[in-house]
């Protein structure tokens, strides 16, 4: 995929899932048992008349169409992932520019906050975190923030590396004597020119990780008949439409339409974060 390519790709795909989310309602519709199971072919209603209100992905069980499914899901997914690959990409730059310093103490110290914090149990972690919250106050935002703190140390690390090749604090030193700006040293040369194909990398990839970490604590909470950690009672996450398609394959209802609609949604996230990563890599 090209450049140009991947950055048409990201950008349609960041978009329609932004869009999906700031049009969400705050609760699903109300239940027209006559649409339940409703495909997203489905012309007609048994007596003839349309199935208004449930295309283009048709509706769950109690006749509620499964476009609120996913604005809902991506209402609850978005806004938090991108922070968290936001708040990664910030610490990833962090990390190199730090190397770029040269000091010692500031070196130490981010070793030291590197090993303590990767050595920690990520999903133990985000368990004991999610405990806290209280329950009126259930969101995937601050979960998603733990997280992107446990996965800092290795973007950092990574970051610094690639500082590192480049000569460090020497290569800081040499661009000054050439007359550059500290802004233009650290900002094009270091960040822009350097360290981004590996800052946006890391953010994509925590981004996927707290969709897929909102899916799987969604999941089981559904499964369970529990309130999930990531939202509301009054929302539905993307893990509603594949557990109920999944249902599909292990009792024999009539709701793969949900579960193909689940695996698209991820799909798209997974499109988005990839074509962000090729967008911006090294030339």
């Amino acid at each position: 995929m090209s450049r140009q390519l991947a950055a048409i790709a990201a950008a349609i795909t960041m978009l329609g899932l932004v869009m999906l989310a700031l049009t969400a309602p705050a609760h699903l519709s109300d239940a027209q048992r006559e649409l339940a199971f409703a495909g997203p072919f489905a012309g007609s209603k048994p007596d003839g008349s349309p199935l208004a209100g449930v295309a283009p992905f048709g509706a769950d069980q109690l006749g509620r169409s499964l476009l609120q499914y996913a604005q809902q899901g991506a209402a609850v997914v978005i806004g938090p992932a991108i922070a968290a690959g936001f708040f990664v990409a910030v610490l990833s730059v962090v990390g190199g520019l730090m190397r770029c310093v040269g000091d010692q103490r500031v070196d130490a110290a981010i070793q030291g906050f590197g090993e303590i914090v990767g050595a920690l149990p990520r999903m133990v972690v985000i368990l004991v975190a999610a405990l806290l919250i209280p329950s009126n106050s259930r969101g995937l935002l601050p979960l998603a923030l733990v997280w992107a703190v446990l996965a800092a140390p290795g973007a950092m690390d990574e970051a610094a590396a690639v500082a590192e090749r480049l000569g460090g604090a020497r290569f800081v030193e040499a661009l000054r004597a050439h007359g550059f700006s500290w802004s233009r040293v650290f900002l094009y040369h270091i960040v822009a020119l350097n360290l981004r194909p590996v800052v946006v990398r890391q953010g994509a990839e925590v981004l996927l990780q707290v969709t897929f970490l909102e899916l799987g604590l969604s999941y089981l909470a559904v499964q369970k008949d529990q309130s999930s950690f990531t939202h509301s009672d009054s929302l539905k996450s993307w893990a509603d439409l594949l557990y109920m398609g999944y249902t599909s394959i292990g009792l024999g209802m009539p709701t793969s339409h949900a579960l193909v609609l689940g695996l698209a949604l991820v799909g798209l996230v997974t499109l988005m974060a990839k074509a962000t990563t090729t967008m911006v890599r090294a030339r």
